[in-house]
């Protein structure tokens, strides 16, 4: 059973990350600021997490030195904050059957920043190898198919209740607009490329400083400081703060248990013991959640884009994968920058369970 762990791991992340892309772009559309939101839920996974850390990891952390901390700020403001808040805005800007389409496209640039690091080999000229390279190929190509060709319609079914909401809200419905649509959509790649190589870095990271719980921990409590400081730039108005007994609380408290108390833990230890492509191979499941939730939830039009799209990003999923799996690459990953007597012990190391 220990062996299928990190492949459930896969599945609850991507179903967590589904609904954290339709609940964030619901409290949107009602006109909540992105950088206000990114704060709160980042401070909601600190109040969790550090507790956590300091129970679980007290005796057994890595101690800290100056060097590891401003790694640890750093991987923290790049690969959170910042992130976090360009794909917000790129999420006003489009819709959030995009925004998981996108990051569908995130074992492309993983992909790249691993094997120019090292961390990731291909043998260009096998079988196995060709069929990897295709299948992240086809992969960009279905992010190009939904960022670029929209087609007919072929889901306008409405809602009553989505209905209603649309009446309520018209003057959020930011993806009207072809400025902003492309806009948010060299955003949303912007946020793409940043988190990729957060991912590659990190598990470089990992191998120098193991405590993943405090690791997540420190990254969670640094990106709520530095999302304070961009929200409060960015929102002077403290009514926008406020925060009440409605759906703007149901996503802070969602995002920040859910998301960044359970799967930033979750995906580091994933990284740890499959290496940095794994968890990205598995964003198109979050897409096909997604699509299907906004259509009932956020009464998103569905075009033959999104469709075509899907079909390739779910193709470039299966054949990486099997690609991995025929190689044994995705089984008994180890990264070349680890010691030889790491490697060969590797499954008689004791990392710990999720």
């Amino acid at each position: 059973m220990g062996e299928y762990k990190p492949y459930l791991a896969m599945v609850l992340i991507q179903l967590i990350y589904s609904g954290m892309i339709l609940l964030s772009k619901a409290v949107f559309n009602e006109g909540m600021n992105s950088s206000v939101f990114i704060f709160y839920r980042q401070l909601v996974g600190t109040i969790i997490l550090v507790p956590l850390a300091f129970i679980f990891e007290r005796k057994s952390a890595v101690p800290l030195s100056f060097a590891i901390s401003c790694k640890i700020f750093l991987l923290s403001f790049f690969g959170v904050a910042l992130c976090l808040n360009v794909y917000a805005i790129a999420l006003v800007y489009t819709s959030a059957t995009l925004g998981a389409a996108v990051v569908s496209s995130l074992p492309v640039f993983t992909f790249f920043f691993a094997v120019l690091l090292r961390m990731e080999k291909v043998k260009v000229r096998t079988k196995l190898g060709v069929i990897k390279i295709a299948g992240l190929v086809v992969c960009l190509c279905g992010v190009a198919t939904l960022a670029l060709y929209k087609g007919p319609q072929v889901w306008p079914f409405h809602t009553v209740l989505s209905a209603d909401h649309s009446t309520q809200h018209p003057h959020h419905d930011h993806s009207s607009s072809p400025k902003r649509w492309y806009l948010g959509s060299l955003l949303l790649f912007c946020a793409i490329i940043t988190w990729s190589i957060w991912l590659v870095l990190q598990a470089r990271f990992l191998i120098s400083y193991p405590s993943k719980l405090k690791f997540t921990s420190l990254q969670c409590l640094l990106s709520a400081v530095q999302s304070f400081g961009i929200a409060i730039a960015s929102e002077r108005d403290m009514k926008e703060w406020k925060l009440g007994w409605n759906m703007r609380l149901l996503a802070v408290l969602y995002c920040g248990t859910m998301v960044t108390g359970i799967t930033y833990y979750l995906q580091a230890w994933a990284i740890e013991k499959k290496g940095p492509l794994f968890p990205a191979l598995w964003n198109p499941l979050n897409f096909m959640i997604t699509i299907i939730g906004s259509m009932f939830l956020l009464n998103e039009s569905i075009n033959l884009g999104s469709f075509l799209g899907g079909i390739l990003l779910l193709l470039s999923l299966y054949s990486v994968l099997w690609a991995k799996n025929k190689e044994g690459i995705s089984d008994d990953f180890c990264l070349p920058i680890q010691a030889q007597v790491e490697c060969e012990n590797q499954g008689e190391r004791s990392i710990g369970n999720p």
